[in-house]
């Protein structure tokens, strides 16, 4: 956990939202200055800082809305520092709860030293990376849909005669293989979403890939040098990262990454473990699936996954496979140097 500690001269809590915003400003000795309620626009944030504007920071719980604001600062010259929202669990105690409080408590916490960060993604990569985002929700639809036509093959115990309907060869027919006409009109609506989505997503990855080559050409190349990386976990775990230089250690990428487990306890005693939400869910996506593929007909891969699983069992095998992937990757970023998997293996 970072926090931020440099001091300013005046310090600017906001509780955001997409058409209001509540202001706190407090000076250095904690007097409040300002405590305003305003609507969410640039000139007229930039009118009411204005007298600050000579040492001021601006802070943010991290929310929906913060891009703007961020990007506002950046470009005005105003330090800027958005909140870790889980780790800022004071603002939700108390007994009383609202924008003005919240938005004072956030510039306490500011003024104070004690305002956990989160990371500031840059604008360049960031539009892209939310692209890449929907793609993948869009994925996870169309696999849900694919699901639901076996699941219904399953429910009328019908043979296995589906085969793999994401090729669309094998789509034709299907639907008359189910004999009742509500049920045919349910599958043949959902082959018609999925039709619909496979060129909008074929378009997607085509724009994304183009535009990857432009922000950092050669961390792609080395994440495809990994088995079991291809074209589109290669571009998550890219601008996921965004640049591997953040990341003091290769732990704290690990912990960033979800690969980690974090310990609770105290006073000696352990109390299991926390902190499963904190952390990027897109990158513990990423390098778990690339641990399962990372196995496709690898041999040598298979054999250090079953010595895995005598000694841990096949799920935390997997789970260690990740972690020593995620690993992996940070190193070849830092490094500059591809992939080598008797290294990998031997490690």
């Amino acid at each position: 956990m970072r926090f931020y500690t440099t001091q300013h001269k005046f310090y600017c809590g906001i509780d955001l939202h997409a058409k209001k915003m509540y202001l706190c400003i407090l000076d250095g000795e904690g007097e409040v200055r300002l405590h305003r309620n305003i609507n969410t626009e640039r000139e007229t944030f930039l009118a009411v800082i204005e007298p600050f504007r000579e040492d001021v920071v601006v802070a943010v719980e991290c929310m929906f809305t913060w891009y703007w604001i961020a990007d506002l600062c950046i470009q005005e010259g105003i330090p800027f520092v958005l909140g870790h929202a889980l780790y800022m669990k004071a603002i939700h105690g108390g007994k009383a709860k609202n924008d003005k409080i919240d938005s004072r408590k956030i510039a306490v916490l500011l003024r104070g030293g004690m305002i956990p960060q989160a990371y500031v993604y840059p604008q360049k990569m960031r539009a892209t990376r939310d692209l890449l985002r929907r793609r993948n929700h869009l994925m996870r639809k169309r696999a849900e849909l694919y699901a639901h036509i076996q699941n219904t093959r399953s429910q009328y115990n019908l043979s296995d005669f589906l085969g793999r309907i994401a090729k669309p060869q094998n789509r034709e027919g299907v639907v008359e293989r189910f004999d009742d006409p509500s049920v045919q009109n349910m599958i043949a609506t959902d082959f018609a979403v999925i039709t619909a989505y496979d060129p909008i997503i074929a378009k997607m990855e085509r724009d994304i890939i183009s535009m990857a080559r432009h922000h950092d050409p050669v961390a792609h190349a080395l994440l495809n040098t990994v088995p079991g990386i291809g074209k589109i976990l290669s571009l998550v775990i890219l601008y996921e990262i965004e640049d591997i230089k953040r990341f003091p250690s290769v732990q704290d990428f690990a912990s960033y990454s979800r690969l980690v487990k974090s310990a609770k306890e105290s006073n000696g005693k352990k109390y299991g473990t926390s902190g499963k939400k904190i952390g990027n869910a897109h990158l513990k996506w990423a390098f778990s699936e690339a641990a399962v593929l990372f196995l496709k007909g690898n041999e040598q891969g298979k054999r250090y996954r079953d010595r895995l699983i005598k000694k841990h069992g096949k799920g935390k095998a997997l789970s260690i496979l990740a972690h020593k992937m995620g690993r992996a990757v940070y190193f070849m970023l830092k490094n500059k140097k591809p992939f080598d998997q008797n290294t990998f293996l031997r490690l």
